[in-house]
């Protein structure tokens, strides 16, 4: 499960930057693209393990789902999509996706 490998980066990120100023973190807040890979989930089941003996142990994990945009190269329609096969209303699977693929560290807030 690369999740774990995942969150574990996510923590040591949020952990060293709120260590360096001394801080504990009461929150992180995530942003996950429906077509990046990454089972939200999973990073939630992972979240509380590897937080602990960091500045996160005890924090809140919030999860924001982000859906995958794509425009149809053939007709030029603007859809949401989450999957990398889907398809068009027009048939087609001529799309270029721009968005849906993110994970980041959207928001940490710290005591």
């Amino acid at each position: 499960m690369h999740e774990m490998s995942i969150t574990q980066s996510l923590v040591e990120a949020c952990a060293a930057e709120a260590e360096a100023e001394g801080a504990r973190v009461t929150r992180v807040t995530v942003e996950i693209g429906c077509l990046c890979g990454v089972m939200a989930d999973a990073v939630r089941f992972c979240y509380d393990v590897c937080a602990q003996g960091t500045a996160l142990e005890g924090s809140r994990l919030d999860i924001v789902a982000v859906p995958g945009q794509a425009l149809c190269r053939d007709c030029g329609a603007a859809m949401a999509v989450d999957d990398w096969l889907a398809l068009c209303a027009c048939g087609s699977a001529n799309l270029g996706f721009s968005g849906g693929d993110e994970l980041r560290i959207k928001e940490m807030e710290v005591v």
